[in-house]
Formats: structure tokens, sequence, C-alpha cells
């Protein structure tokens, strides 16, 4: 690693991001930490991390807040950590933009190799760009841009790659566990809600099946989801 990937740590409880950066400088990341949610949006202007290590409860603005701003002006990878374990607020956090979440206490090595699994696609090489189109639909994993009726459509990375892998193989149905390894890039062990809410979100950026009839992301019941080309 010639340049350190930088690294925004933003929890109000200095032991567990001491604790993170221990860990993540052990493995050759640079760090910066915030103890509140307005601290973190500033160093995210100054300190232009890879990633964001991001708790939801902290002081001044909570992780949800400062999530949704930075989403406002870019896709930075976000890895959300809360001490609840209810369905809303990991489906809430994701909803925001953010790309995956981690349930306290959690395990601090499962949580630098999601780190590790994040950037390793954000340094996948120029030449193994890929672009696949259908109709009013372009997704270019070169520059991680979805155009859709000559439209740039906003997506963070997560969901740029789920729909990317879908298109990519047309017709062929795909478990969510399947895409959970596939997109996440690791042994997943929270729950096949993370895959709902990223499709969820991807149909309200495309449109009905009404507006694109030769192509749709269909659910197949029981099992997981498919790109249908009819």
């Amino acid at each position: 690693m010639n340049t350190k990937q930088k690294i925004l740590i933003a929890d109000d409880d200095s032991n567990i991001s001491e604790l993170i950066s221990l860990y993540l400088m052990k493995e050759g990341y640079d760090t910066q930490k915030a103890k509140d949610g307005r601290e973190a949006l500033k160093l995210f202007q100054s300190y232009n991390p890879d990633l964001i290590i991001l708790d939801i409860m902290m002081p001044e603005m909570d992780g949800y807040e400062v999530c949704r701003e930075i989403r406002k002006t870019a896709s930075t990878p976000i890895i959300m950590l809360t001490a609840k374990g209810e369905t809303f607020d990991k489906v809430l956090g994701l909803e925001l933009g953010a790309d995956d979440y981690m349930v306290k206490p959690f395990d601090t090595k499962e949580l630098v190799a999601r780190v590790k699994a994040v950037l390793r696609r954000l340094d996948k090489p120029e030449t193994n760009a890929k672009k696949i189109s259908y109709n009013d639909l372009t997704i270019n994993m070169s520059n991680y841009s979805v155009t859709y009726m000559d439209n740039n459509i906003e997506m963070p990375p997560k969901e740029l790659e789920l729909l990317f892998f879908l298109s990519s193989h047309p017709n062929q149905v795909f478990t969510r566990e399947q895409l959970l390894n596939q997109i996440w890039g690791y042994e997943y062990y929270g729950d096949t809600r993370t895959v709902d809410v990223h499709i969820k979100r991807i149909r309200e950026k495309l449109g009905t099946d009404e507006d694109h009839p030769s192509w749709s992301i269909k659910t197949v019941w029981g099992v997981g989801y498919k790109f249908e080309v009819k």
C-alpha cells in the first residue's frame, strides 16, 4: 500500500474508537477520530477519507443525520455502528445510503475484514472495468455511474454493484445469501434484510415495470431476485 488509505472513525465512546483505530493502523491504514456528529462532518471535509465508520448514537448530530449530509455530496463508503439490533434501525441506516452496518458489541477483526472488503472493491484496476446496457439503462463500473432514460442516477457503491451483478446475469435467480456473499465480499453474519433494502432503493430510482417494459428486477418468492429480460 504505497499511499495509506484514510478511515474516519466517528464514535463518542473514545475506548471503542481508539480500539478500532489501533486495529486499522496495525493493518496499514491512516485514521482520524471524531467524538460527535458535527466534528465528523468537519473532518470529512478536511480529511477526505476513503471510508467512514459511523456510530449512530452521538451527541450534536446522530449518525443518521451525518450519513444524510454526506450522501448529498459524496458516495464515500459508510459502515454504521449501532447498539440497537432492531430491524428498523438497520433499514433506516441503509435507506439513508449506508453501505453496511454492525451491531455492538462486535468483533473488531470482523469489522476490519469488512473495511478491507469495501476498499478492495474501490481499488479494482480500471482494466477490469465493465459496462452493460439495456435500452434505457447503462451501468458503467469504470466510473461507478448509472444512466437511466438519459439521466444520471446517483447510487451508493453497493446499490450499483448489486444492480450490475444482477443485470450481468439476465434471467438467473440468486438467493439473498448468494447476493450477500457476492456483493459484500465476505461471509455475512447479518440478516438478509440488507439485500431487500438495497433492491427496494434501486427500484425506487429506476421506476416501475411499466416504465421499462423490456426488463425488470423481479422478486422470486421464497428464493431471491433476478434481473428479468423480456
